[in-house]
């Protein structure tokens, strides 16, 4: 990631979301902390997402989440409209939050594979746009509204795909709800001395096959899932330059700033210090 540019996405009052078509041919790969979804207006746009390249055919979506590394590599002038919104629309919701390891793998929705989707999306997109010109005093929040339908029509999708995964493994139709449990509870206490015992005994499982279904359902370990909400936490706090990076370190639930710099860098490609410079 480091190779790579941030971007700061600097949202417009007071939506706290941006809605623009492309007036550029093609643009550097680049990463930022907003969600940016994009349909395909006219076929022929090329973009490149965690080194993966998608070709759009008009009527496409492609989701790009947050701190992927992303490019144009060449799309028609308005050949494509995207709107970006802020993570913390994700952030602030504990159940979407749990699942988005499913979601941020999901990037490409064609419209020939998966019409009613894409098309639930685009006009969804389309819908957002409306509110977004005019000048309606709630735009704000209708405009979210439009965006939570869009995440809850994904979120649908990424876990009936995941549940009937582990149906095929497993008889025990519970496991979602076990491992849902436990990324809230996770979430809600990142910033305590939370240990996998304590979780497993907190849903009520044992701490090993607490540990397994985690694992399987989640495709990261605990000690790995922690990190990564600790990390987030941690890149919150950094944009507050009144808060030195140990204070950011140890407020996050990191115990040792030794295990926050190797997670951040880790999770992000950048150590704190480099991270905030860039956010600067």
């Amino acid at each position: 990631m480091s190779s790579n540019y941030q971007e700061n996405v600097q949202f417009n009052a007071p939506s706290a979301i941006n809605i623009a078509y492309n007036e550029i041919l093609d643009f550097p790969a680049h990463w930022h902390n907003a969600l940016e979804f994009t349909i395909a207006l006219k076929s022929g746009c090329k973009y490149r997402v965690n080194g993966v390249l998608y070709e759009l055919s008009k009527g496409d979506v492609l989701l790009v989440w947050p701190q992927q590394i992303h490019e144009t590599v060449s799309a028609p002038l308005k050949g494509s409209v995207f709107v970006q919104f802020p993570s913390t629309i994700i952030e602030n919701n504990l159940d979407l939050l749990s699942i988005t390891r499913f979601m941020y793998g999901y990037h490409h929705i064609s419209v020939k594979k998966e019409k009613e989707l894409a098309n639930f999306i685009s006009d969804k997109i389309h819908e957002l746009t409306d509110i977004y010109e005019s000048s309606y005093p709630l735009s704000e929040t209708k405009c979210k509204v439009c965006i939570y339908d869009i995440l809850l029509k994904i979120g649908d999708k990424v876990i009936k795909e995941k549940r009937e995964e582990l149906n095929s493994k497993s008889n025990k139709g519970s496991i979602f709800k076990y491992v849902h449990a436990a990324c809230n509870y996770i979430v809600e206490n990142s910033t305590d001395d939370l240990t996998q015992a304590g979780v497993a005994s907190q849903i009520g499982l044992s701490t090993y096959y607490f540990s397994k279904i985690f694992k399987s359902y989640m495709n990261m370990s605990f000690p790995q899932y922690l990190a990564n909400i600790r990390v987030r936490n941690a890149i919150r706090l950094l944009s507050d330059e009144n808060l030195s990076i140990t204070e950011c370190a140890f407020t996050s639930g990191f115990q040792s700033t030794t295990a926050f710099n190797k997670a951040f860098h880790d999770i992000t490609g950048y150590s704190p210090r480099e991270y905030r410079k860039l956010y600067r």
